[in-house]
């Protein structure tokens, strides 16, 4: 049970969106397709979503071509920022549309979380605030039960205590009723503690994709005087370096020396990570 992409490529006239894209998303598990504004994350997710057509390659559900597959496509919900009901539309009829085309939608949870987030269903969508138009959006791909769920930036217009209300309600469903999830964004601090395996994407590439405790476990920061570093890191992989005064931090990946006196070391969240690494590839 999973997606394969298999080198999937995709251009929009002279720039390229996707460059030979290969990913399998495995069952059962909190993927994190991270990267900035641009990389290529929501070209990938419509593409999965059969509303885009690759240049190249292909992709499969459980063995399926996606590709015009109603079968393969009802495994799919994909959260984005689009609204696709009608304007006139109001959430309590979508509710209905949306349980029409997926059987295993639970519409009696779907009540229980619009009332958790207040969410009046007899609102036209068209109404609705840009944060309770994300809230609609989110209740759906949270009461649809699909085996692969999909989110595409899910917190962007959401305030605070709503994208925290948003984390715990998407964990504590997956702890009851475990599927492949997906989370688009760029907002990694936020979703650091839900993913299981990072996939790093830029400019259309992958950059990494490997659990997330393993992307990490070699990665480190040292601090202190700048002398100091300079010497420690000479010879090592440095993903970056920030100086401040007479004091130097490297943010650096592999086997950790001993660390002479003078220096700190600390471990690197996902979130430094990934600034790390972009600050690497702008180098190249």
């Amino acid at each position: 049970m999973s997606i394969e992409i298999k080198n999937i490529s995709k251009n929009f006239g002279g720039t390229c969106a996707l460059d030979r894209v290969t990913l399998s998303l495995g069952d059962n598990k909190i993927y994190g397709l991270l990267g900035n504004n641009g990389a290529g994350k929501s070209t990938l997710l419509s593409i999965l979503t059969n509303r885009l057509y690759p240049g190249g390659g292909s992709v499969t559900v459980d063995g399926q071509p996606v590709a015009n597959n109603d079968q393969a496509l009802g495994k799919i919900f994909l959260v984005s920022e689009k609204n696709m009901f009608p304007d006139d539309m109001r959430v309590k009829s979508a509710l209905d549309a949306v349980a029409h085309f997926y059987p295993a939608f639970d519409r009696a949870y779907a009540e229980k979380l619009a009332d958790k987030f207040r969410l009046d269903t007899k609102q036209k969508i068209k109404a609705l605030s840009t944060g309770y138009g994300s809230i609609f959006r989110l209740i759906l791909g949270l009461s649809v039960n699909t085996p692969y769920l999909l989110f595409d930036e899910p917190v962007l217009g959401l305030d605070a205590r709503h994208r925290d209300m948003f984390y715990r309600t998407l964990m504590e469903k997956y702890t009851e009723k475990p599927c492949t999830v997906l989370i688009s964004t760029h907002l990694i601090a936020e979703a650091a503690e839900l993913i299981e395996h990072a996939v790093i994407i830029r400019n259309g590439r992958i950059l990494r994709d490997c659990p997330g405790e393993e992307l990490l476990s070699g990665a480190y920061a040292v601090s202190g005087p700048s002398a100091l570093v300079d010497s420690y890191i000479e010879g090592k992989r440095v993903l970056s370096i920030n100086t401040v005064g007479g004091l130097k931090t490297a943010a650096l990946q592999g086997e950790r020396d001993a660390l002479p006196a003078g220096l700190e070391v600390s471990r690197i969240n996902l979130q430094d990570y990934f600034i790390s690494l972009m600050e690497e590839e702008d180098k190249k």
